[in-house]
Order: C-alpha cells, then sequence, then structure tokens
C-alpha cells in the first residue's frame, strides 16, 4: 500500500476551519465516552538544547498515527525557526501500513485552535462581545479563527509583551492592541504564552467570563492567577496530562487546589456527562493538547487528499 505525502502547502490547500472544528468536536466526543484510545504522552527532555520532544500516539475510529513533535522555546531567538515543528504519521490500524506522512506543525496548531473554539463552544456564556488575546503568536491566530468561525464578528483585544507581535497580529486580523488587564477582562480568553509566572490575574477577569488557558504543556508551567481555578468551574481536556503538565500542575503541586476541585473534563461535557456553564461563574478549559485531536484531524485531511487527489504516493515500507 502506498503512502500519502502531505506538505504544509498541500495541507493550507486542504484545509478549513469547519474541517478542523469538526474533527476535534468529535475526538473529544469520543474522549468523553472513551472510546478511543490515547496512551500517555512521553516526553523526551534535552535541556541541553532548551527544549524537548514529545511522542503522542491515539486510535479513534478506524485510524491509528503518532506525532513526534517538539517544544524548543528558544527556537526564534537561537536559529530563526517555530518554537514547535512535528511530523505526523497515519496508520491503518488492520494492515498496520502508514497510509501518511504529513506536515504535523500546521495540524498541532490547527487542532489547538479548534479545541479553544470547542471549549468556549461549550463553556462560554451565550452571544460573547469580546475576545482577548494573551500572547499574539502562531496559537492566536488559529484561536481567533475558530471563534469567528463559531460566534462571528467578535472584537479582537490583542495583548502581548512584544508591541511589534500584536500590532502585526492587529494589521493581520484586526481588533485593538491593549494591556494584559483589558484583554483578559474580555467575555472569553485566550492565554497562549510560555510563561512560568501567572500573566493573567483574578481582579482583570470579569463575572461570567471564559478562559481558554492554552499555554501550559510542561510541568512548572502556568498562565492563570491560581484564584481563578480555585474560584473558578475549572475543565481539563485529559487527567493524566493536565495534572502532570496543565495549566493545573503548578496549584495542585502547591496545594492550591485538590483534583477533586476540578469540574471534569471537556470531552465529558461535549458527551453530555458533566453540565457546562451553569451561570455567572468564570469557567477555565485547561489545555494540554490531546492526540486524539491530531488523529482525528490527520484522518479527515488524508480523506479530504485522497478524494481530491493531492500529494505525493510513494512507496515507503516494503513487503518483506
Amino acid at each position: 500500500m502506498p503512502t500519502l505525502l502531505l506538505s504544509a502547502k498541500e495541507l493550507r490547500g486542504l484545509y478549513t476551519v469547519e474541517l478542523g472544528l469538526e474533527a476535534v468536536e468529535r475526538a473529544f466526543l469520543a474522549h468523553g465516552r472513551n472510546d478511543a484510545l490515547m496512551p500517555p504522552k512521553v516526553y523526551l527532555s534535552l535541556p541541553k538544547y532548551d527544549g524537548d520532544f514529545r511522542a503522542m500516539p491515539a486510535f479513534l475510529d478506524g485510524a491509528a498515527g503518532v506525532k513526534w513533535v517538539n517544544a524548543h522555546p528558544r527556537n526564534p531567538q537561537k536559529h530563526g525557526l517555530p518554537t514547535v515543528r512535528a511530523v505526523y504519521i497515519l496508520s491503518d490500524p488492520d494492515t498496520a501500513s502508514p497510509l501518511a506522512i504529513l506536515d504535523g506543525t500546521l495540524l498541532t496548531a490547527w487542532r489547538t485552535g479548534a479545541a479553544g473554539g470547542i471549549a468556549s463552544k461549550y463553556l462560554a456564556k451565550k452571544q460573547p462581545r469580546t475576545l482577548g488575546l494573551v500572547g499574539c503568536g502562531v496559537q492566536a491566530r488559529v484561536l481567533i479563527d475558530s471563534h469567528r468561525a463559531l460566534f462571528g464578528d467578535l472584537e479582537l483585544l490583542l495583548a502581548d509583551v512584544s508591541d511589534a507581535a500584536a500590532q502585526a497580529l492587529q494589521k493581520e486580523k484586526g481588533g485593538r492592541v491593549v494591556s494584559l488587564q483589558e484583554a483578559s477582562g474580555a467575555d472569553i480568553v485566550c492565554s497562549a504564552t510560555p510563561a512560568r509566572a501567572p500573566v493573567v490575574r483574578r481582579e482583570w477577569v470579569q463575572s461570567g467570563a471564559h478562559i481558554n488557558a492554552m499555554g501550559a504543556d510542561a510541568p512548572g508551567k502556568q498562565e492563570l492567577d491560581p484564584r481563578l481555578l480555585v474560584e473558578g468551574r475549572v475543565f481539563i481536556d485529559d487527567a493524566e496530562q493536565a495534572l502532570h503538565s496543565g495549566e493545573v500542575n503548578v496549584p495542585l503541586h502547591d496545594g492550591v487546589i485538590k483534583e477533586e476541585q476540578l469540574a471534569g473534563t471537556l470531552g465529558q461535557v461535549v458527551a453530555g456527562r458533566k453540565p457546562g456553564r451553569t451561570g455567572d461563574e468564570v469557567t477555565v478549559f485547561d489545555s494540554t493538547g490531546l492526540a486524539v485531536q491530531d488523529v482525528a484531524l490527520a484522518r479527515a485531511l488524508y480523506d479530504v487528499a485522497r478524494a481530491k487527489g493531492v500529494g505525493q504516493l510513494f512507496d515507503l515500507v516494503g513487503d518483506a
């Protein structure tokens, strides 16, 4: 069986925000119903190189795959390269044949942005008017796209420690460049930073707001004032990952919150097994990134590529 090679350029021509949202919501639903297989993410830490690698395998709806992805926060300064780079291998679970090898960097960005959108769909108050972006990098762009697809033309409030980054995002997506305080006061707040100390303060966040905490994906990282987790309703994407490396990892380690205070997983909300928003409380989605999201979107992109005849087929693995 030949393997399909899909480049980043080809994926850009195949992807739509709607495709991403549908695939990621399907992944959350399966995760919430325990219908997917997702072994814990494996970390290969390399302090010498200021980064780490992660291996993320999963099985969902007749498709299996694994993502080899890194996090090198100093890549832009040291090498002029993105912080995150990835390769995805999609396999046929029946024959074990590699169906496709595709760029995983775009896949990671797209599914993460879609995850924030789906979280807001289920946890934000109805008809939000403002979207605050704390951190104006690559992730902010896909978060904006997913929220606009779901909620229409939200007013964008853009904040970043780098004014140049905020100005660049404003030029591309519109909105206003504001202070961290004003961005944190939006109806929906998306934090996507590499912070290891809180950047969103409790007093800045309004009653009834929803926060997507997207940046904490390794031990020691945190973006939110712990009081937001104590006073709000916190939904994680996966217990195994979030307790170890999500937004809740530092407050749990410090004894500020306890595991039993968590409201559940987003998948449980999507599956109807846990209630989402119940009033004017602050809701928080702690996103660490799920391998089931990757395999769902990779399979959707593969199906579109085959239907459209996009990509290069080649013999990668021999029969003997």
